[in-house]
């Protein structure tokens, strides 16, 4: 059963988040996952939009997208992340 993880990025030092989007789409497609959205334009139809980027990511299961947040091959891209933005990530189980 596919997951879902979905990002709310609120990118406080642009410079340092580029240095971050190419290793942690390495580290994303390492882990078997897909970018399905990636930035651009959000509209709210109900309540307060986003303040920044929405990003989902498509895994194999709740098990995959877990094993990306949490492995190695993502944690020198989520150490830049964490200095260059403030964000909430959570994961969905889809259908």
């Amino acid at each position: 059963m596919p997951a879902y993880l979905i990002a709310e990025i609120e990118v406080t030092d642009p410079a340092l988040y580029e240095r971050y989007k190419p290793l942690a789409a390495a580290a994303i497609a390492a882990a078997g996952g897909r970018y399905l959205v990636r930035g651009g334009e959000t509209a709210a139809l109900e309540g307060v939009p986003p303040p920044g980027r929405v990003v989902v990511l498509e895994f194999p299961s709740v098990a995959a997208a877990r094993a990306f947040y949490d492995g190695p091959d993502y944690a020198a891209a989520r150490m830049i992340r964490e200095r260059a933005a403030t964000s909430r990530f959570f994961i969905v189980e889809g259908l």
